[in-house]
């Protein structure tokens, strides 16, 4: 299972992978980090190879740039079948509403429960 995890804090790639270590060791999920939305937008639209294997993207709500939601409604738009976790440190309504309107998978607020997390990755 390949997952795409885009935010812009570089140290969520040490986080990520620490906290799947065993999966990422018995080729359980194969992840790979992307540091803005618009990154992550090129490279699912410029490599379709990429879409045929991806199985999710997990993305943080707040980046500069285009943020998580706008990320989230293009994705929505283009390519419906991708499954699109939403994560933010800030649990308010009105995120949470617009992430239902544009098709988010799952709303995960921070600090993330990562065994929680693994079980609904493991069961995609």
């Amino acid at each position: 299972m390949k997952v795409m995890v885009v935010d812009d804090e570089q140290d969520v790639q040490f986080l990520f992978e620490q906290k799947f270590r065993r999966e990422l060791k018995q080729n359980q999920i194969s992840l790979f980090f992307i540091l803005s939305a618009e990154e992550a937008l090129e490279k699912i639209q410029s490599q379709s190879q990429l879409i045929k294997c991806l199985s999710l993207i997990l993305a943080d709500i707040n980046m500069p740039g285009m943020n998580g939601l706008e990320l989230l409604k293009i994705i929505k738009e283009n390519f419906p079948h991708l499954k699109v976790f939403i994560i933010t440190a800030y649990d308010d309504e009105y995120n949470f509403s617009i992430a239902k309107k544009y098709g988010a998978d799952e709303y995960i607020t921070k600090p993330i429960e990562f065994d929680k997390l693994k079980k609904k990755i493991l069961n995609l």
